[in-house]
């Protein structure tokens, strides 16, 4: 299945059974952070882990997803109904009501083509205030980060309740900056699910040139979750720009 991970009600727990808050989610928050009280926009929020965090500190979050498991997932968690749970991505979301937008876990480069990566950036400028914030992350094509998802690198065994699952990952395809892959799942008693997925790799002058012509003013693109430059061992782009005034 595609994005089985995020869409299959078997293996969204799975997500939040292997991932925990992290260095990238202290980033974003401190981030958003600079902002008290902000109208928050999280487009892609999955099972909501960051999307709660920023409303636990205060601010008024509206998270988005295509992806109804993962909504479910979130919807059901303690602290859910601080939150505005909405199924889509940025063009569900309301024109100049938030001050801050936000896309974390590499959600930006699930946005494979050239069209569908121009209308998400016009749609968070619908979305956000005049010299409202965006915020997300993006890792730099540089780093080569998918020469290490292969299953010698990437097999673990992630516990769920009673159930241990067996996971990894392989590379498929390799082409100028597209990457396709497939996640693995094996549960007990033989079931074989697959997650398969493409990442788009933009490297940091698309990324500069795409978000002025939407209308953005880079101001800052960090190489590490430390705010170290470009080049840290990270291999990031953690990219925060605002929306022009006009």
């Amino acid at each position: 299945m595609d994005h089985g991970e995020f869409r299959d009600p078997r293996l969204v727990p799975l997500y939040d059974a292997e991932y925990g808050w992290g260095r990238d989610d202290d980033f974003f928050v401190s981030v958003i952070g600079a902002t008290p009280a902000a109208r928050v926009l999280d487009v892609g929020c999955g099972t909501g882990r960051v999307t709660l965090g920023l409303a636990a500190a205060g601010h008024r979050v509206t998270g988005v997803d295509p992806a109804r498991a993962s909504l479910d997932v979130a919807r059901a968690k303690p602290g859910a109904d601080r939150v505005t749970w909405l199924e889509g991505g940025a063009e569900v979301a309301p024109s100049g009501a938030f001050d801050a937008a936000l896309m974390t876990a590499h959600v930006a480069q699930f946005v494979v083509g050239d069209d569908a990566w121009s209308r998400l950036l016009a749609d968070l400028h619908r979305a956000l205030v005049p010299g409202g914030r965006l915020v997300f992350d993006t890792r730099d094509p540089a780093a080569r980060a998918w020469e290490a998802w292969n299953p010698a690198d990437t097999r673990r065994t992630v516990r769920l309740g009673e159930v241990e699952v067996v996971e990894w990952t392989e590379v498929t395809a390799v082409e100028g900056g597209l990457v396709s892959f497939t996640h693995h799942y094996e549960f007990p008693g033989g079931d074989h699910l697959l997650g398969s997925a493409t990442m788009r790799f933009r490297g940091e002058g698309e990324l500069r040139t795409t978000l002025a012509d939407a209308g953005f003013t880079v101001d800052a693109i960090h190489g590490g979750w430390g705010r170290e430059p470009i080049g840290a061992p990270d291999g990031e782009f953690l990219v925060l720009a605002h929306r022009g005034r006009g």
